[in-house]
Parts: C-alpha cells; sequence; structure tokens
C-alpha cells in the first residue's frame, strides 16, 4: 500500500530531522514505543488522533505525511 509507505517513511524523515529518538517521539506523542515504532515500520496506521499529533509535532501537514503533497 502505497499510502503506508510514504506515511513510514515521511514521519521516520521527520523524526530525524527534529534529532529525535523513536523512544523521546513516542513519549512527546503520548503513545506506546512499539506502536510508534510500527507506524515507522509500516506496520500499522496511526488513527486520525494520533496522525494530527505527529503533524504537529513535527510542524509538518497530514497531507504532507500521507504523501499528498511534496512540500512540508
Amino acid at each position: 500500500m502505497k499510502f503506508l509507505k510514504d506515511f513510514a517513511e515521511r514521519l521516520e524523515a521527520c523524526r530525524k530531522k527534529a534529532k529525535l529518538p523513536q523512544r523521546k517521539t513516542a513519549e512527546l506523542l503520548d503513545i506506546g514505543f512499539s506502536t510508534y515504532r510500527r507506524y515507522e515500520k509500516g506496520e500499522r496506521i496511526p488513527d486520525l488522533e494520533d496522525a494530527a499529533k505527529m503533524a504537529k509535532l513535527f510542524h509538518v501537514s497530514l497531507d504532507y505525511l500521507a504523501g499528498l503533497e511534496e512540500k512540508s
């Protein structure tokens, strides 16, 4: 599924750009570490609330995370 692959890749890129480890990112998002890791691996799709928290944390749009637009 292209959406899941795009989301996972962009999420990981945003986290690395912010220089945050996965564990700290999960803590900031108030989600479990293993859940966050599965989002980055493309094994799980976040619900809208978690996806919105991610976009806000990384200062990007939901459309960017979903691969619907190129610019963050």
